[in-house]
């Protein structure tokens, strides 16, 4: 393993990639349909303008940068360009509201905003008169009525490398590096405020449970402003390996197959639709290939960790899983999964097929890994792994998760109030999740504490673990168990339409659209079944009494989704209100 001890602050990290792993193809983008690739030679010359050409602008440590771009090159370079020069990077989901823009960008004071897209310009250009502190929009694409982020690299000709080194001399790694907002699934947006130190200590911590080696790809798509691809992406750099930057989650496959990453990140949802899509195409053709397609995915459900494979899995893997991984590109090593709860049978499916996906857990306050499964500590489905080395971990009296360590906060910006809402005076953390720690040391997550609602009953259920369980059924998509203060839990459902398509077909149930699949009775009686079925894993107060077929998925751009795929409870449940309504009358 490789020794990191050099690295201490954020940009210490591509000069460590310089010394180490000199690779022509350390960061390579997507441009006008081409793979273009950046040298680290290339990234780190243009981070080094980019802080001369800032420090030309009067940017003096402390000075709030704010980036909303999408994954891509410039990303990298403007990340350690703006750091190197004392001031702090603040990056912004491109797709929250303006309305959230306005309050993020005057609670960090924002200085000067770097966009990627005509798109994010306008968004941002839209609220500048309600944001005294922001002096510029910089534009990385060509943009309309935009400055280019190009006057910055070209200043920075201009000035003096003395002075970028003067002030990196200075910078500590208890420094505030950067602030991230969090989305949040309720309330304004906290600014997490994260040192050098918490985003290098939690890269270490996490590098002997990649199984990479320098050399290797990496395909990069969840947002780069989200504190889990962004260490991530650091981490990737400290080991040498050559970093892909996905065009777009709609090309997500076709880039898995040009690149062949031996590593990328996912969230649940995707793992999901990746499953989904795999199953739906396996079975579509019918006849003796739909059998042993479907004889092979059955003996994943049995699939042991650590178990030597029987003849038949060795069957499978040469006549099915082989050709399931040659489509995700076939050098697949590991997926990461985190953002949200993994379902096990997702985690043992891929793992049984030989596309490892290793589930884990932190928040953006833990920057963010605090525990994940991995071969060199071992796997266990259902846990988010062991802890990391570097972190302490502990289950409160009442069953909350707290942790503490190099890798915890500084604070919330400017909400001392809050801070101590969440940090003990022993400096533990409360996560506001609950969780038990077995006898092996595996952490295994059972709810979010503010997520429990309890039934009028006086019962407390933890919906999270019903919806988990219930998206075991192909039939499912999407789901939320709804119950506060009710009789029982119910549920909204979102099926899987293309799944259902299929099956209604196959059983000749005649309709002309979503709208008309979710009436049919047959269609209802179906997921009942498959409710009934999966509802046999919980207490009778737990279990799923009535649902509701929604037609429509939830996503980001509906405002039912956080930018990481959670749901946003409150506003399903204001949307839907008289659907839930109608459900309890």
């Amino acid at each position: 393993m490789e020794n990191f001890d050099e690295i201490k602050r954020i940009f210490d990290v591509p000069y460590y990639q310089l010394k180490h792993a000199p690779q022509s193809r350390a960061l390579v983008s997507k441009v006008n349909g081409k793979w273009v690739a950046t040298s680290v030679q290339d990234y780190l010359e243009q981070a080094n303008l980019i802080s001369k050409g800032l420090i030309k602008l009067g940017v003096k440590p402390g000075d709030k940068m704010a980036m909303i771009s999408n994954n891509r090159t410039e990303w990298n370079i403007l990340d350690i360009g703006i750091l190197q020069t004392g001031a702090v990077n603040v990056p912004v989901y491109p797709t929250i509201t303006k309305e959230d823009y306005a309050y993020i960008f005057n609670d960090a004071e924002v200085k000067f905003c770097f966009v990627s897209s005509q798109e994010l310009f306008d968004k941002a250009n839209a609220i500048i008169g309600e944001v005294p502190s922001l002096e510029k929009i910089f534009a990385i694409e060509d943009v309309k009525g935009a400055t280019s982020w190009k006057e910055v690299l070209d200043l920075g000709k201009e000035g003096n490398q003395a002075e970028v080194e003067k002030r990196k001399e200075v910078i500590k790694e208890t420094d505030l590096a950067t602030l991230i907002y969090t989305s949040g699934t309720t309330g304004k947006p906290k600014g997490v405020m994260l040192c050098h130190r918490n985003l290098i200590e939690n890269a270490k911590g996490s590098r002997p449970r990649l199984p990479v080696h320098k050399g290797d790809v990496a395909l990069s798509f969840l947002p780069l402003c989200h504190v889990y691809e962004r260490m991530l992406i650091y981490l990737y750099q400290m080991s040498g390996i050559n970093i892909y930057y996905a065009e777009s989650m709609e090309t997500i496959v076709d880039n898995i197959t040009e690149c062949k990453p031996h590593v990328f990140t996912a969230v649940p949802r995707l793992l999901e639709k990746i499953h989904d899509s795999v199953m739906a195409k396996g079975l579509a053709g019918g006849g003796i290939k739909a059998s042993i397609f479907k004889w092979a995915m059955e003996l994943t459900d049995s699939y042991q960790y650590g178990k030597h494979p029987s003849i038949q899995r060795k069957i499978a893997d040469k006549l099915v899983y082989s050709k399931i991984r040659a489509k995700l590109g076939g050098r697949v090593q590991a997926i990461a999964s985190g953002g949200a709860a993994l379902q096990p049978r997702l985690a043992r499916f891929f793992l049984a097929i030989g596309i490892p996906a290793f589930e884990g857990y932190g928040l953006t306050e833990t920057s963010p890994v605090i525990a994940v499964n991995a071969f060199t500590t071992g796997v266990k489905f259902g846990t988010v792994g062991k802890k990391l080395d570097c972190v302490e971990l502990m289950i409160a009296e009442d069953g909350e998760i707290l942790t503490k360590g190099p890798c915890l906060m500084m604070g919330y910006y400017k909400r001392e109030d809050l801070t101590k809402e969440v940090v003990d005076e022993k400096g533990w953390f409360h996560t506001g999740d609950i969780g038990i720690i077995d006898s092996e040391g595996f952490l295994k997550i059972t709810d979010r504490k503010k997520e429990m609602f309890k039934t009028s009953g006086g019962k407390y259920v933890a919906p999270q673990v019903v919806e988990n369980k219930m998206k075991e059924s192909l039939f499912i998509e999407q789901i939320m168990v709804v119950g506060e203060a009710r009789k029982h839990p119910a549920a909204l459902i979102v099926p899987a339409f293309e799944y259902l398509t299929n099956w209604a077909l196959e059983n000749n149930i005649t309709f002309t659209n979503k709208k008309d699949l979710i009436k049919n009775k047959a269609v209802i009686s179906k997921i009942l079944s498959e409710v009934n079925v999966l509802n046999k894993d919980f207490g009778k107060w737990e279990q799923v009494k009535k649902f509701e077929l929604l037609e429509n998925e939830w996503t980001v751009d509906s405002g039912e989704l956080t930018p990481t795929l959670k749901l946003k409870r409150k506003v399903i449940n204001k949307n839907y209100e008289d659907l839930i309504e109608k459900i309890y009358k």
